[in-house]
């Protein structure tokens, strides 16, 4: 089995880089380890898991506070930000996704000589609330 560079201490270390509003990417880099080792220790240590979660929610925070207190900002590029954030935080813009349909529309043809008048009247009643 080869040695491990984990520690306890890491945990500690891992929430200090990211209340900075590092990645996981740049906290591996920070640390010196591959980004497999970095989810292979949170598969092993409970305690680096919890603070990987802890972390990525003070790396969230910073990185909205950039933005909040950037606002007025003249310098602050607000579209880096949101593209930024985008890929980070999988910010994404509104979708309003279009429903498609497959298959046929039967049309029928209604004799309304031969209808009731209750039937007319429902008739009418469904063409009102369609907006027809």
């Amino acid at each position: 089995m080869r040695p491990t560079k984990y520690t306890k201490e890491l945990c500690q270390k891992l929430i200090e880089l990211m209340y900075e509003g590092m990645s996981i990417e740049e906290v591996c880099y920070e640390l010196k380890i591959c980004k497999q080792t970095f989810y292979n220790w949170c598969d092993k240590y409970p305690e680096f898991l919890d603070s990987k979660k802890k972390g990525e929610d003070f790396s969230k925070g910073w990185w909205l506070k950039q933005g909040r207190v950037n606002l007025e900002n003249k310098d602050f590029s607000a579209t880096l930000f949101y593209m930024n954030m985008k890929n980070r935080f999988g910010w994404a813009d509104k979708r309003e996704d279009k429903v498609q349909h497959s298959g046929s529309i039967e049309q029928k043809t209604v004799d309304l000589n031969a209808l009731e008048s209750n039937d007319l009247e429902k008739l009418l009643e469904i063409k009102k609330k369609l907006g027809e």
